[in-house]
């Protein structure tokens, strides 16, 4: 617009109307390459499979996915498992302890998020697999499993339950090591093929326990041959998981 001064009597001249914007571009969305819906309800959703079967693997592309909160198995950070992995049998009753509090924890921090949520391994695998089967390989003693049991029914009382879960079936042991080799957790290189074998005949049994003891819904994976991180693989198994949530 011109300026006027003191000196100009005259009327500014109309301002010359603005030109019109173009409309802004809206932001793309992005594209859902993988043509999986994702679920809209709240879900606590957690995975279970013996060693090495996929499940951290597969907790973090559901969170990625859906958006589900991940919470990680306590593995890393453990101040007992490379104990452990040198003496079960002096450790086989604190590591189960150790694990029992940390996965507690969890499920007490999913509570109180709004947001749906994944875990990693399920709190029920530690009574119904471990500690049975470190027992029955005398890892521990009639009177820690039992006060192992003990603490189980006090802590899991009031906690809240998964609405489902991913039960990943590696029947090939091979497989299994091969996947922990790659994987190179310094306290896991001492695992035993035979040790993830006898694991293997609990695990074949879990899903039913679930369902019938615990009242939670199973999907049933079979991982051994599937590579899920990728391509085609990763798309059947996000689409098989959307329709489970749903």
């Amino acid at each position: 617009m011109p300026r006027t001064t003191a000196r100009t009597r005259s009327k500014p001249a109309p301002a010359a109307p603005a030109p019109e914007e173009a409309p802004a571009a809206a932001a793309p969305r992005p594209r859902n390459t993988l043509r999986v819906k994702v679920p809209k309800a709240r879900r606590f959703v957690a995975l279970a499979g013996n060693i090495g079967a996929g499940k951290t693997t597969a907790a973090k592309m559901i969170s990625q996915a859906f958006g589900y909160e991940l919470f990680d198995e306590p593995v890393i950070d453990n101040r007992f498992l490379r104990d452990y992995y040198a003496d079960m049998t002096r450790w086989s009753f604190t590591l189960q302890l150790e694990f029992l509090i940390r996965r507690v924890e969890h499920h007490e921090l999913i509570h109180s998020y709004r947001r749906s949520c994944v875990q990693d391994r399920t709190l029920y695998e530690d009574p119904e697999i471990f500690a049975k089967y470190l027992h029955g390989l005398g890892h521990m003693t009639n009177a820690e499993l039992d006060l192992y049991y003990e603490y189980f029914q006090r802590l899991s009382r009031h906690i809240i339950r998964p609405d489902k879960v991913i039960c990943f079936e590696v029947g090939s042991v091979e497989v299994l090591l091969q996947r922990i080799r790659t994987r190179g957790r310094e306290e896991e290189k001492g695992i035993r093929h035979q040790f993830l074998r006898g694991l293997n005949g609990y695990y074949a049994s879990f899903p039913l326990v679930l369902q019938e003891k615990y009242g939670v819904d199973c999907l049933i994976m079979d991982v051994s041959k599937q590579d899920i991180r990728r391509g085609r693989g990763r798309e059947e198994f996000l689409d098989r998981v959307s329709t489970f949530l749903a």
